[in-house]
């Protein structure tokens, strides 16, 4: 007999909107905290022990909150992104509550920022401008701009975005979904596109990457996620099985740009993916009010996660150092965040 379902072991009521964006922060404090970003302008910080909100922070002017990230190995500094297209970052050390310098990115659109960290206390904010397929990336503190990287084609507006390191020493690169279901590679230091890859017939609405595997994965409005890989000479390509097809992909059809990877879902729409830290774990935010787990490796179907009464518009798994204490939220339009703990032992996960 399969086993049953699981339940969500706690649920965070009061958010008092939509929850667009979510983000642990479970290691280097006093407490384990989530973060939450609600469609009512709120930030919400969550404490994990007590399961109760530690502060809220009121911040762009009561326009949704899309995106929350904390900026170093403490809770004192977060960044946010608002449909005010304003991108903050707050101080929140010794109970305070402050804007202490803000961004304004001209973008009324959906599209999250990315940040990555080049040196302690410095980082690279890329952000999604106000012309509709342009990217802007500059420096923080210092606000001193980088680059703006805007594609030769016409691919419709830029959906989602993630800035990285690779391991070999060169400097960051830059993936980003379009509105055509285009995905690119752009390098940030030579401004200049790398690769280009067509991962969707719609527009790309989410992706997740794993830097480590060079491996990525994005979602749209239709019944399927695509997976694809960056190689050693920065070409984006699908990997050389298809999931949806028995019969083996030639390398020759991998290199023409096309995805070959995919894993059919049973309904449409996917708002977000996110990858677990020790990469076993898959999960992704459904427009039909479910989360569905999977495992990262073979894309293998683990679980389909039943709670919310609308659609699932966030998923985060924790840090905890303790993998017995990894937890994975989802966050709904229903305004409720579950809170699961699954494959926390080691099991088989493919």
């Amino acid at each position: 007999m399969s086993r049953p379902a699981p339940s969500p072991f706690y649920t965070l009521r009061g958010a008092g909107g939509p929850l667009n964006t979510l983000h642990f922060s479970c290691h280097g404090g006093d407490s384990p905290l989530l973060f939450s970003g609600s469609g009512k302008g709120a930030i919400h910080i969550w404490n994990l022990n007590t399961r109760r909100t530690e502060k809220i922070v009121e911040g762009h002017a009561g326009s949704s909150v899309i995106w929350v990230s904390r900026l170093q190995a403490t809770d004192t500094l977060i960044s946010s992104q608002g449909r005010d297209m304003q991108v903050c970052l707050w101080d929140l050390s010794e109970g305070r509550s402050e804007v202490v310098d803000s961004v304004w990115t001209g973008s009324v659109g959906f599209c999250q920022c990315s940040i990555l960290e080049t040196t302690p206390r410095n980082y690279l904010l890329a952000f999604a401008g106000q012309q509709s397929e342009e990217i802007k990336i500059i420096e923080l503190p210092s606000k001193t701009p980088v680059c703006t990287l805007i594609p030769d084609a016409k691919l419709g507006m830029v959906m989602c975005i993630k800035l990285w390191q690779p391991n070999s020493g060169a400097g960051p690169l830059l993936l980003a979904g379009y509105e055509d279901g285009s995905v690119l590679l752009w390098d940030v230091t030579q401004r200049s596109k790398l690769s280009q890859a067509k991962a969707h017939p719609e527009p790309v609405m989410c992706m997740t990457f794993d830097t480590k595997r060079l491996r990525g994965i994005s979602g749209s409005s239709e019944k399927k996620l695509s997976s694809w890989m960056v190689d050693r000479q920065n070409n984006l390509q699908g990997q050389l099985t298809c999931l949806t097809h028995p019969s083996p992909v030639s390398r020759s059809q991998a290199l023409t740009g096309k995805i070959q990877e995919c894993v059919t879902l049973v309904n449409p729409g996917v708002s977000q993916l996110c990858i677990r830290g020790d990469g076993k774990l898959l999960a992704s935010a459904g427009w039909d009010h479910r989360v569905r787990v999977f495992g990262w490796k073979k894309l293998r179907p683990l679980a389909v996660l039943q709670y919310h009464t609308d659609m699932v518009q966030s998923v985060a798994f924790s840090d905890h150092q303790d993998p017995k204490e990894r937890l994975l939220a989802a966050g709904s339009k229903d305004q409720r965040i579950s809170l699961w703990s699954i494959y926390n032992e080691g099991a088989d996960t493919g």
